[in-house]
């Protein structure tokens, strides 16, 4: 058992956190579900496993988390993030304990570990194209926390570096096509925003892990520098055709479709609308 801290946050999650909680046990010291507001059984369940459950009203991911962690009571070396519909597995458990004992770790040098996940989209693995979802997963307490953005939000480090493992994490981003158009629709007007804070001036760096800099580099000094409407579609077909998306059958096809070409066509609809109507900034509600 680590000295970490397992950070949730949930609303509805009753699918989901069950199984969460069971691939981080024997690893995670303690695990703090921040809930905003669930009807269903997700917080039944947490607590049932030995979760603390904590209740806070909902803005954005970033300061939902961060929440968590100034007033999480948390007093352990090391603090995960991961989402409910997130798993650890053996592979990373192990290889990420080994970062958090190594040498660099206890010298203070290695304050994160940095991972990518095996991603599932109606039920399959995504392969090929826009697969990688890498983040930072773990950071030691006091160094690490989420940068404030209400979209894309990172892990961030105030001082150190992050270490790599190769084992992959497991992602299951998918309940059902209502609830995933209903959620990437709310994803839309939050990266809008975002966009609109960079327009303004906004910073775009982020003190984490080398290739998340450089796809946020991509992000905001290649992709949103390409005509409106036109880069959704340019993106879809690198990630769909040339990477190889297409490889993946029918389900590599939809979720190319939705996330490379359908999603980035709604939120330049929302900047679209923002810039010619002054809609779109306020502030929005947790997503039932």
């Amino acid at each position: 058992m680590e000295s970490l801290t397992a950070i949730i946050l949930t609303r509805n999650e009753e699918k989901n956190i069950g199984e969460c909680l069971r691939s981080i046990q024997g690893f995670a010291s303690r695990a703090l579900v921040v809930d905003c507001g669930s009807t269903d059984r997700t917080v039944e369940i947490a607590q049932s496993m030995g979760a603390d459950v904590r209740f806070h009203e909902f803005t954005y991911y970033a300061a939902q988390f961060n929440w968590g962690i100034d007033h999480g009571d948390i007093d352990t070396e090391w603090i995960l993030r991961l989402d409910a519909d997130e798993r650890m597995t053996p592979d990373t458990i192990r290889e990420a304990a080994e970062v958090m004992h190594s040498p660099g770790a206890q010298r203070g040098e290695v304050n994160g570990v940095t991972m990518e996940s095996t991603f599932y989209f109606l039920g399959k693995p995504m392969t090929h194209g826009l697969r990688n979802k890498r983040k930072m997963m773990i950071f030691r307490r006091g160094v690490g926390r989420i940068e404030d953005r209400r979209r894309d939000a990172h892990s961030v480090l105030s001082e150190g570096r992050s270490e790599s493992i190769r084992a992959r994490f497991l992602h299951y981003d998918f309940k059902d096509l209502s609830s995933y158009i209903r959620r990437y629709n709310w994803y839309a007007a939050r990266e809008m925003q975002d966009y609109i804070d960079y327009k303004r001036g906004a910073s775009t760096a982020v003190n984490t892990d080398k290739r998340i800099q450089a796809q946020r580099k991509k992000k905001f000094g290649l992709y949103y520098r390409a005509p409106m409407f036109l880069r959704a579609k340019l993106w879809f077909f690198y990630n769909y055709v040339l990477r190889g998306g297409f490889l993946d059958g029918r389900e590599g096809y939809l979720y190319h479709y939705f996330e490379c070409y359908w999603y980035r066509t709604l939120v330049d609809a929302r900047i679209w609308e923002y810039e010619h109507t002054g809609r779109g900034m306020e502030e929005l509600k947790a997503l039932d």
